[in-house]
């Protein structure tokens, strides 16, 4: 009885060891945003088609015009975060750009509350002031860096506001249709976005080392289906807000393993900011007056 109570925990736990892998893997690759986007996308989306096509297909038949347009406009705000993702990663580090990306709940409290007049406590906006100035103080440490590194945070932060947005459309449908359908219309959506975008750009498709395609197959494989599948497993057995915190710990794995693997180092900036962007979005999840489902896309 024990184990079996642990293993939603131990699950999360797993998950977000998932999920820190992605900024990593993108690091690791040569190729361009765009194409590292794509071949994530595409993977696991062919991943996801066997089930589909198996256990899925009934529910695409009640689809309606207004679902597949819903549907359309996730797919390209997906595939506009991946670029900006991890293009930002280009320009700055792997610290300052997921800990950025971590403030969606916010800006997700943003649209919510401007588009669907949903309404907020005291405690959950100081949550996300403290979490504001965090993001100034990483911003203004890689400023001390260079430019370039202020202008991969800036690209971080549009890559957060995208995804925000991509949950705002797809919410509607994720509740009325399985995670399956739902992944794999927008995945796919998005994989076609992406490959028209990389075409019009004239990037090579094929041109890449070996290692390459390894990184993006275990993208695809790691963060997109084996993190996000077991964070929505647990919300069967713990409350959102449980998951939400969790998630919260992405930026330190990811942290870490840069540190291990990439050989990053961190600033002091950033341990700064980033403790003061965990301390606003714990403020903000754990206010009980805002409903939270989960948002993760790393």
């Amino acid at each position: 009885m024990q184990s079996s109570r642990a293993l939603p925990y131990i699950a999360l736990v797993i998950a977000v060891m998932a999920v820190s892998t992605s900024a990593i893997l993108v690091k690791l690759t040569t190729a361009p945003a765009g194409i590292i986007a794509f071949y994530r996308l595409l993977f696991a989306s062919l991943l996801l088609l066997p089930y589909f096509l198996l256990k899925c297909l009934p529910e695409l038949k009640t689809f309606s015009k207004k679902e597949w347009i819903y549907s359309f406009a996730s797919g390209l705000l997906l595939a506009t975060h991946f670029i900006l993702w991890f293009e930002s990663l280009n320009y700055t580090s792997v610290a300052s750009s997921v800990v950025l990306v971590t403030l969606q709940p916010l800006f997700s409290f943003a649209g919510t509350y401007f588009f669907f007049k949903e309404s907020i406590s005291f405690k959950a906006v100081m949550g996300v002031i403290v979490a504001i100035i965090g993001s100034v103080v990483i911003s203004w440490g890689d400023l001390s860096v260079s430019v370039r590194a202020l202008f991969g945070d800036l690209l971080a932060l549009a890559a957060c506001a995208m995804v925000t947005a991509f949950f705002l459309f797809g919410q509607h449908i994720r509740k009325t249709y399985s995670l399956t359908v739902y992944t794999f219309i927008v995945y796919s959506f998005s994989a076609v976005i992406l490959f028209l975008y990389c075409l019009l750009l004239d990037y090579p498709f094929l041109e890449y080392p070996t290692s390459d395609w390894v990184y993006f197959l275990l993208l695809a494989i790691i963060p997109t289906l084996f993190g996000l599948s077991l964070f929505n497993w647990s919300l069967k057995w713990v409350s959102t807000n449980i998951v939400s915190v969790s998630i919260l710990l992405e930026p330190v794995g990811a942290i870490i393993l840069a540190y291990i693997i990439l050989g990053e180092t961190i600033i002091l900036f950033q341990i700064i900011g980033g403790s003061i962007i965990v301390l606003g979005i714990l403020m903000f999840v754990l206010d009980k007056k805002v409903n939270h489902p989960l948002k993760t896309e790393s």
